[in-house]
């Protein structure tokens, strides 16, 4: 037995060191299907959820560094998400998920060994993507430029040139 769960204890610190992210949440009263379906929504966005006994998680937990509060909020009915990607697109699955189907319940997580209140998480949530944020970015950095080609453009066609000779 204790060969089985140092097997199993590796299997979940692989995952945890894979992942950027740990979701803890708790799933009590969460039927099957909603189960499967809320493991379809998080797969399309990079991340799993899965069930692990608490005490497994916790020695997991403490091999990879994480937080040692997080060992409080390991009881009861605990589903764990990780992922390959950004906690945005998890975190979003999850609070969308649970306002859906008033489940599953978040409790806590961690981002790069920090430990997350779900204010947090929620926070995060609503956060756009990394694309959407970049794009707003470019948009920002490039807004002064577009400003002043529009100026200069008015300044020429004010002065009477062509609009050819002004975008030259």
């Amino acid at each position: 037995m204790k060969a089985e769960k140092t097997l199993l204890i590796d299997d979940l610190l692989k995952r945890v060191n894979a992942s950027p992210f740990l979701l803890v949440v708790d799933y009590t009263g969460l039927t099957v299907d909603k189960f499967a379906e809320l493991r379809k929504r998080l797969s399309a966005v990079g991340a799993e959820i899965h069930v692990f006994k608490n005490n497994l998680v916790k020695k997991a937990a403490e091999k990879a560094g994480y937080p040692g509060e997080l060992g409080e909020h390991l009881n009861g009915q605990s589903a764990y998400v990780t992922g390959v990607k950004e906690i945005f697109a998890a975190a979003k699955v999850m609070k969308n998920f649970a306002s859906e189907f008033e489940k599953p319940v978040m409790k806590v997580g961690v981002l790069e060994g920090k430990l997350l209140d779900v204010a947090t998480i929620k926070a995060l949530a609503d956060l756009p993507s990394r694309e959407v944020l970049y794009a707003q970015l470019l948009g920002v950095l490039l807004a002064p430029g577009s400003a002043l080609a529009r100026a200069l453009k008015a300044k020429a066609e004010k002065d009477g040139a062509p609009a050819e000779a002004a975008a030259a």
